[in-house]
């Protein structure tokens, strides 16, 4: 089964859930583009150019366009995967050669699980890093570690600086509606991946953490000055799940938004738990 988290022009996020019992026939898969499938539950083997490869939870299953692979599960039941797929030009984007993407599986390594976690959070909505910039951040790191290359951190110019202020100010603007980092790049003229270095590096955050915390700014304002339900300022400033909006702010404030209108209206109990909660040492 296969669930598409996200399908833009440049990435597509899915996520792979397969069912297969130990020693069913093996399946040929054949895909369409190049691929980054982050193995987060499970094990199976993969037969490609003739070498066969078994991967367990961590590994990572990397795929090339019309390349035939037999998948098997000679050893145990089950796997789940979150598959990145990426076009053409996001793949000549982040400069990886064709050797690279023959690479097939990588074991789990230090370097690349912890990004493969961080999409898997991302995509169920635990960290205020887009899946989308996840999913691009976990290709760079692939790419660095299989090639052994790190990119040079240039210097951001003027022109660079305004195109990430710009977008910032934009997006501030607008983030009651639904913003997309391809969008974005093609704004400011670049592709998502270097858009997305580019807004980092000026600005220090992400761009959906940036969108993620002016959601929460324009919430805040609202819960306190305001006497909307909380179901319409979660709709009202972008978000379009309530329970992700709860989550989202309790981590951000450390109390649910309801408690927050009634620390924002002086409610006295509120204050002094928040008060008591604090470190000695902080009230000196």
């Amino acid at each position: 089964m296969q669930t598409h988290v996200l399908h833009r022009g440049e990435l597509s996020v899915i996520d792979f859930r397969c069912d297969a019992e130990v020693g069913e026939p093996a399946f040929t898969e054949v895909h369409a583009s190049h691929a980054l499938s982050y193995v987060r539950s499970g094990s199976f083997g993969y037969e490609v150019a003739g070498s066969t490869h078994q991967l367990v939870t961590g590994s990572l299953l990397v795929s090339r366009p019309d390349q035939a692979y037999r998948c098997t599960h000679p050893h145990a039941a089950r796997d789940e995967c979150l598959a990145f797929e990426l076009s053409p030009a996001l793949v000549e984007a982040l400069g990886g050669s064709d050797a690279a993407w023959q690479t097939a599986v990588l074991p789990p390594l230090a370097e690349l699980v912890v990004l493969g976690e961080l999409a898997q959070a991302a995509a169920g909505g635990l960290s205020d890093v887009g899946v989308e910039e996840a999913g691009l951040l976990l290709a760079a790191r692939f790419l660095e570690v299989v090639t052994g290359r790190r990119p040079g951190r240039a210097e951001a110019g003027p022109r660079d600086r305004r195109r990430a202020v710009q977008a910032a100010l934009w997006m501030d603007a607008h983030s009651h509606r639904e913003v997309a980092l391809e969008g974005l790049a093609a704004g400011a003229g670049l592709s998502a991946f270097h858009f997305l270095r580019l807004f980092s590096r000026v600005l220090g955050v992400t761009p959906h953490q940036y969108l993620v915390r002016a959601r929460l700014k324009h919430a805040a304002r609202l819960l306190a000055g305001g006497a909307e339900a909380v179901t319409e300022v979660a709709l009202d400033v972008g978000f379009t799940d309530l329970s992700n909006f709860v989550r989202t702010f309790r981590r951000a404030a450390g109390i649910p938004p309801r408690q927050f209108r009634q620390l924002a209206r002086g409610g006295r109990k509120i204050v002094q738990a928040r008060l008591e909660a604090l470190p000695a040492s902080s009230l000196l």
